[in-house]
């Protein structure tokens, strides 16, 4: 797989349209997975560009969200980016946007199947009295996926639709989830302080 563009590339690219730090803390978190997610699931050597696609799969939502995924397609062409790195991105949009773009690699129904976690994962994060993962355990978790209330952006049925997509129990996915974000839970903090 070629994204046409390396790390730094998609770096100017993701902070050229994101300014937010929420939006770069989870464009961060969701690369970190995404490449702990490469390397648990044998695909070692494409780990920058499982990497690139984590960090730019939102590039367009700050500025453009009721064009999500539609306008990303645009703005990672015009950046350079080649046509797999930009089908998986868009990919991740498939049945909560006009994309018809539907998740077909591993990587694109892991990313699919993990983006609203993470961000459920970290809600429930910074709650808790270490505002980490690391001491995360899957029932903190799930007690908080069965409050709707919490967190009410983040879709639980996409979260389910993507462990179903990936042949996965829900608890898995999580489970999994968690070790990934425990992965790059430092290096995220460190980037985000180095913005400020």
């Amino acid at each position: 797989m070629n994204a046409k563009i390396d790390r730094l590339q998609a770096w100017d690219l993701l902070t050229q349209y994101n300014k937010d730090p929420f939006h770069v803390q989870h464009a961060l978190t969701v690369e970190g997975v995404m490449k702990w997610f490469a390397r648990e699931q044998g695909f070692g050597g494409e780990e920058e560009f499982w990497g690139i696609v984590g960090l730019l799969h939102d590039i367009d939502f700050e500025q453009f969200p009721e064009q999500h995924c539609i306008k990303a397609a645009e703005l990672l062409r015009s950046g350079g980016a080649g046509e797999e790195l930009i089908h998986a991105v868009v990919s991740h949009g498939y049945g909560m946007t006009a994309v018809e773009a539907k998740p077909e690699h591993l990587m694109e129904k892991i990313l699919y199947a993990s983006d609203e976690l993470t961000g459920l994962i970290w809600a429930v994060a910074i709650i808790r009295p270490s505002k980490s993962v690391m001491d995360m355990e899957l029932k903190s978790v799930k007690k908080k996926f069965k409050t709707p209330a919490f967190a009410a952006g983040c879709s639980r049925k996409v979260i389910e639709d993507g462990a179903a997509l990936l042949g996965w129990e829900l608890d898995l996915l999580i489970e999994k989830t968690i070790l990934a974000m425990r992965s790059c839970e430092a290096d995220v903090n460190a980037a985000i302080d180095a913005l400020k």
